[in-house]
């Protein structure tokens, strides 16, 4: 059958029958990547069919305001869900609701009658796609209603980024969550984890004993870590002023992707045991003093350019920003990881909004032979290097050195290329493997505790100094001309890859 194809794609086992109750229901998180998420799960087979979708909302809704809500969001990002009608009515008969205040213990009372029990267990999912504000008010209201206790059926509350704006947020939003759920219980979502790509990297790496010996100081020169977006802030003007390219990406996203990429191979696949090397590679930080913070970190923010012919607007004039707004739309930083493995040897991450192409990836870049043999044009041959691609086009990329075939001794770049778009269409995104996992009760892919709270310490003095600074370098619209950053690679092979959807 058809979902056989696709669950492959994801794992061949089957989660329990799960209540997954979604606090934010009528929001944008939720129209735009949890219902589609689970309409592709339901088409798999990999909900099971006693699982029920749950909205809460505040809306004076009925069932079928939900129901209609949900259909017409899947017809606009997964209208393949809807347009038949006894697929649709397979979703439909999963959906269920419940009204109310957050705030309001009394939602939680009807929602501990809505849970649907299954074998005698009633196991629920609390997805919180709501503002972190709201956390702890849910968490303490499950508790109370007795929701939070697992004696008939799993409990687990997913939570997303932000995860605290700082180091002392981070730990007081932990000591919150977990007064009323244990550590066990609570899933701190990155979506990049969730990546094919970035999946496929603990695979290349520990299932091919050929990467191994190289896969060190001796031969990677330095490793770029890299998302690009064209797009500006669209409507997310509220949170990016608060929050800063450097928060909303490289402290949330790119630094565990860093620790996949750096981690020694753990014991086993168990969640502890993962998140425990990562533990490692944080702990092995170079530690940032201030001084140091305009040596290794560079932060800009786009003014007004031009792609296309269009006339784009500059961050300060977007709606709800403010005039003398110095908050950054372009970060990148170099750290480096004080361990025998990767000592001396660069990481460098970057993001950016309003750049030329909409792209993430992740370069090893390896040295260049000890001894140059052959005249190398360095116009047309790249660096050894291999490449992960996140989006678009995902897959791996290895480039090497090879002889143009002919007389002449001229030589040129080698891509060998492993597309991701090879095994055809339906391959699952994030969302589909992280709420999968949280079913299964598989939490190596999301953070820990301790590793959220470590990875604000490693970056606060960037932040602090950042803090004190009254304005900010510019780089037009559409580009990559950001003031200093070709500076954070002087000591680099190659200089920065170039970003680009056509890398040909």
């Amino acid at each position: 059958m058809a979902h056989d194809k696709f669950a492959s794609l994801i794992g061949s086992e089957r989660p329990k029958a799960t209540n997954i109750v979604i606090f934010g229901a009528s929001g944008d998180l939720t129209k735009r990547k949890l219902l589609p998420a689970l309409a592709h799960m339901h088409r798999w087979n990999l909900l099971g069919p006693h699982s029920r979708i749950i909205g809460s909302v505040r809306e004076d809704w009925t069932k079928s305001h939900w129901e209609n809500y949900v259909h017409d969001q899947l017809l606009q990002y997964f209208p393949e869900a809807v347009m038949n009608p006894p697929s649709w009515r397979r979703i439909a008969e999963k959906l269920d609701l419940v009204v109310g205040d957050l705030s309001d213990p009394a939602m939680y009372q009807q929602l501990a009658k809505t849970l649907h029990a299954h074998d005698g267990k009633t196991n629920a999912l609390y997805y919180l796609a709501i503002p972190p504000s709201w956390y702890e008010i849910v968490c303490k209201n499950l508790k109370d209603a007795g929701l939070a206790d697992e004696k008939d059926g799993f409990r687990r509350i997913v939570v997303e980024k932000p995860f605290g704006m700082d180091l002392a947020s981070a730990k007081d939003l932990n000591c919150k969550l977990q007064s009323y759920f244990e550590e066990s219980q609570i899933y701190r979502i990155d979506h990049y984890l969730g990546k094919e790509a970035v999946q496929n990297l603990m695979v290349f790496r520990f299932a091919n004993s050929v990467l191994e010996p190289l896969w060190n100081r001796n031969y990677i020169d330095h490793v770029q870590i890299s998302v690009s977006e064209s797009l500006g802030i669209g409507y997310r003007a509220g949170y990016y002023e608060n929050s800063g390219a450097f928060r909303d990406m490289i402290q949330s996203h790119l630094m565990q992707v860093m620790a996949l990429v750096a981690m020694e191979p753990p014991v086993s696949l168990d969640a502890d045991d993962v998140r425990d090397e990562k533990m490692k590679v944080l702990h092995s930080m170079h530690e940032i003093r201030p001084e140091d913070v305009k040596d290794i970190a560079v932060r800009a923010q786009y003014a007004e350019g031009k792609v296309d012919g269009e006339t784009l607007l500059a961050y300060r004039d977007e709606e709800n920003v403010a005039d003398d707004s110095c908050t950054e739309t372009f970060a990148a930083v170099k750290f480096f990881i004080d361990n025998w493995r990767w000592q001396g040897v660069p990481f460098v991450l970057r993001t950016g909004k309003r750049l030329p192409d909409r792209v993430s990836e992740i370069c090893i870049r390896f040295k260049s032979p000890p001894q140059q043999l052959f005249q190398l044009d360095e116009d047309t041959v790249l660096n050894n290097e291999l490449v992960f691609r996140l989006q678009p086009d995902e897959g791996m990329q290895l480039t090497m050195t090879a002889k143009q075939p002919g007389l002449s001794t001229e030589l040129r770049g080698v891509k060998l290329d492993a597309s991701y778009g090879m095994v055809g269409s339906g391959m699952p995104e994030a969302y589909e493997t992280l709420l999968h996992d949280v079913m299964l009760g598989e939490a190596g892919l999301f953070s820990r505790a301790d590793e959220v709270e470590e990875s604000w310490a490693i970056v606060a003095p960037i932040m602090d100094a950042w803090a004190k600074e009254t304005s900010i370098d510019t780089y037009p619209a559409g580009t990559l001309d950001i003031p200093g950053m070709d500076a954070l690679l002087d000591d680099c092979e190659g200089g920065w890859r170039d970003l680009k959807l056509d890398d040909e």
